[in-house]
Parts: C-alpha cells; sequence; structure tokens
C-alpha cells in the first residue's frame, strides 16, 4: 500500500491551451512561491501513489510546466487567493478545476512531445490545456457548456496562448476534422470507451480516461492504439470524475 493515503481525486472539467506555440506570460513572481509549494506537493503524492503508477516521479519537463502555468488565472477572482492549493476548485455551472496532481498525473501518462496534436474532451477551465500547451504543438479542446468554453477560450487568449483551438459541442464525437491526434485526454467519465475517439487516435498514440460508474467504480485508464486497431490497456488508480455527458453518451 501507498506509504500515506491515497489522495482523494476529485475532478470535474479540465481545460485546454497550447504548449510550444504560445505560453501562459508570466506573473512578476506574485504567484511563484505558491506555485513552487504545489508543485512540490505533487512530488509528494506521486511517490506516496508510487505503487499504483510504477515509478515515484513525473518527468522534468511536466513538472517544469505545472510550475509556469498560473493556476489563479483560471479559478474565480473570489477563489485566487486558494488557486494553488493541491485540490479541485468550483468554477461554476457545478464544475471544477482539475486537482493539480491530476492534472499532473494525466499529463505525463499523455507522453506528450513537442508537436503532438492532442484532444482534449471537456475544456472546463482551460486549465488542463494550458498545462499540455507548454509541451506540444497543438491542443484542440471541446466543452459541452458554452459559457465554460467561452470563459476558457477567452482567458486563454487574454494569456496569449495561441496554440489552443476551443470548440463548443459533444466530445463525445471527437474532432475529426483534425484527426487523428497523438494524444487524447479526458476529463470526465464514460461508463466505457467512446469509439470515435480510438478511431482519431493515431497509430502509437495514447487515450488517457476515466472510466466507470459516475463517483463510483471509476478507474484512470491509459490506452495505447497497436498497428492492427486494437488497444493495450493499462489500469492506473481509482478516481472519481462527474460523467461525460451529452446526447451521443449510452445511458446509465
Amino acid at each position: 500500500m501507498p506509504s500515506r493515503p491515497l489522495p482523494v481525486f476529485l475532478l470535474i472539467a479540465a481545460a485546454a491551451l497550447p504548449a510550444c506555440g504560445g505560453q501562459p506570460q508570466p506573473d512578476n513572481d506574485m504567484h511563484a512561491s505558491a506555485r513552487s509549494d504545489m508543485v512540490r506537493e505533487i512530488a509528494d503524492d506521486v511517490v506516496a501513489t508510487r505503487e499504483y503508477l510504477g515509478k515515484g516521479a513525473l518527468g522534468d519537463a511536466v513538472m517544469a510546466a505545472m510550475g509556469r502555468v498560473p493556476r489563479h488565472e483560471f479559478v474565480p477572482p473570489a477563489l485566487q487567493h486558494r488557486a494553488y492549493e493541491n485540490r479541485p476548485l468550483p468554477i461554476g455551472r457545478d464544475q471544477t478545476i482539475s486537482q493539480p496532481y491530476i492534472v499532473a498525473l494525466m499529463t505525463d501518462l499523455l507522453d506528450p512531445r513537442p508537436g503532438d496534436r492532442v484532444l482534449e474532451i471537456g475544456t472546463g477551465s482551460g486549465y488542463q490545456a494550458a498545462v499540455l500547451a507548454e509541451l506540444v504543438g497543438h491542443v484542440y479542446t471541446i466543452e459541452i457548456v458554452p459559457e465554460l468554453g467561452e470563459r476558457a477560450r477567452t482567458t486563454l487568449e487574454r494569456l496569449g496562448v495561441a496554440n489552443v483551438t476551443v470548440r463548443i459541442g459533444d466530445g463525445y464525437l471527437g474532432w475529426p476534422e483534425h484527426a487523428p491526434f497523438d494524444g487524447v485526454i479526458v476529463t470526465a467519465a464514460p461508463t466505457a470507451v467512446p469509439p470515435p475517439l480510438v478511431e482519431q487516435l493515431k497509430v502509437g498514440g495514447r487515450l488517457v480516461i476515466p472510466v466507470g460508474e459516475p463517483w463510483t467504480g471509476q478507474e484512470l485508464m491509459v490506452y495505447e492504439k497497436r498497428a492492427d486497431g486494437t488497444l493495450a490497456t493499462r489500469r492506473v488508480l481509482p478516481v472519481a470524475f462527474v460523467p461525460l455527458t451529452g446526447p451521443n453518451v449510452e445511458p446509465r
């Protein structure tokens, strides 16, 4: 068992941003110390869950990105003083900005590389995309709640993130116009993997997604697409995400 209690992983919606093409601007180091503390807490949680993850540290590039992206820009003003706590925070419409540990872990599991094109399902606040944008060529992100999607787009534009494209729509169907993708990341839980997301994944690409019943029995999964179209499957750890919604999601 882990040497520390397993953290509670409650997320609801993450986000989408760019990496190599347009990075969030520095905020005069006003929050630098808080970000450093957050990164240390993430590292501690990785050590605590190493028996689930099979390793005791995430990639240096991922951790550096977590230390650069201004999380306080993605939370409501009234909660900015709590922005660097290692926990989810509400962003409205019964959604949250994801726990930093989970954002870092899912990013690391995706194995992002410069030049990659990544699809994110569930833009939410835009924070997850902002982290991805630090590491890949372009992020395409879909949000089903118009208010959240538009807010995330505005935040990303204000921060100068140029390598993220936000779309309002049903993420279950993916984004075939920009497929195939080097990686797909999903921040809400279906009971089964949506076939369109597998179809739009490149051979050798990874799909990182929570799968299971709402709030109980969910597991964070990593799928890697083989040359014959089948999937190599890895269970990572138990999680609790809001359910994936939309007209094409199978009834629960």
